[in-house]
């Protein structure tokens, strides 16, 4: 849908890669202050990225703020959402909307014991939302999703595969890493390992040993490697990789150090050893990932200026 010109510039487009995932990309900018009313009659759970435009949203007298680089998980039960966006300030979101039965058929295990309810965290709410930073990792998948949608040849199932990638990294993110309540050790280890993931965020540069880190926090390193595994699903060292991973992604995009100094920044050494992990995790070269980022922020400044 195209914005009528006496409103604006720009499309909203919509795209159904599967009969109960619908997956929207704004894009535009209105000549002037707007204000939109949305309302849902039924309930739906909605995953929304806000990539470029601050705005807010009024839902039964709260108001909520959404600003670029910033994800929501949102939860809705018949509700009236008020959107108000700025005049001259272009926008950049993409929301990805299921029903709730799809997302209780994604909460149950394979044996069928389903471990959140839609219902249980509504509450007595209407609306419920989580909001965190975009993990580098949904930056990229989220740049190959608009890159997809560009292309009259992209495939239903490469949309369906990437937005089911994104959805899983939320409910993840938002749902289930750090809940105690989810995890099966005691609540004493869960915390002890809580604090093991503090300290080696806190001490990225020069990590203890798994010996030292055990000792620290009080639990043997058999316990520690056990439950860190069943708390973030993968090993001590390698939730440390995947955190110095995201911070060089966010030290690169900002541009102010080069691919060597960030490397030492986060902890490698070896410069061409970090290149290639980096190339693993965000299947680009941390050279290239440079000036791609130059380019867009450069794009970006010449429509502000605009």
């Amino acid at each position: 849908m195209q914005l009528h010109s006496q409103m604006g510039e720009g499309e909203i487009r919509r795209f159904v890669p599967r009969e109960d995932i619908e997956v929207v990309i704004s894009d535009f900018t209105f000549h002037r202050n707007r204000k939109l009313l949305f309302g849902t009659q039924t309930a739906m759970v909605e995953l929304n990225y806000c990539l470029q435009g601050k705005r807010e949203i009024h839902v039964g007298g709260a108001q909520y703020e959404f600003v670029p680089g910033i994800c929501s998980l949102q939860f809705m039960n018949e509700v009236d959402v008020e959107f108000q966006f700025n005049g001259n300030h272009p926008y950049l979101m993409l929301g990805i909307g299921i029903p709730v039965t799809t997302f209780h058929h994604y909460m149950e295990e394979v044996g069928g014991t389903r471990s959140f309810d839609f219902f249980e965290i509504m509450g007595q709410r209407s609306f419920h939302m989580f909001q965190e930073t975009i993990d580098p990792a949904a930056s990229v998948i989220l740049q190959r999703v608009l890159q997809s949608a560009q292309s009259y040849g992209t495939k239903n199932v490469e949309m369906e595969c990437r937005i089911l990638e994104l959805i899983s990294m939320a409910f993840q993110s938002f749902l289930i890493d750090g809940d105690p309540s989810n995890a099966k050790l005691p609540k004493r280890d869960w915390h002890k390992i809580r604090e093991a993931r503090d300290i080696i965020l806190e001490r990225m540069t020069d990590p203890p040993t798994l010996i030292e880190l055990s000792r620290m926090i009080g639990l043997n390193d058999c316990k520690l490697k056990k439950g860190f595994k069943e708390l973030y699903g993968t090993t001590v060292f390698g939730y440390l990789r995947d955190k110095r991973l995201e911070k060089a992604y966010h030290l690169l995009q900002q541009g102010m150090l080069n691919v060597t100094e960030t490397s030492c920044e986060v902890g490698y050494s070896n410069c061409s050893y970090f290149s290639e992990v980096f190339r693993e995790k965000y299947g680009v070269n941390p050279g290239e990932f440079i000036r791609h980022s130059a380019t867009r922020r450069d794009s970006d400044n010449s429509i502000e200026l605009h």
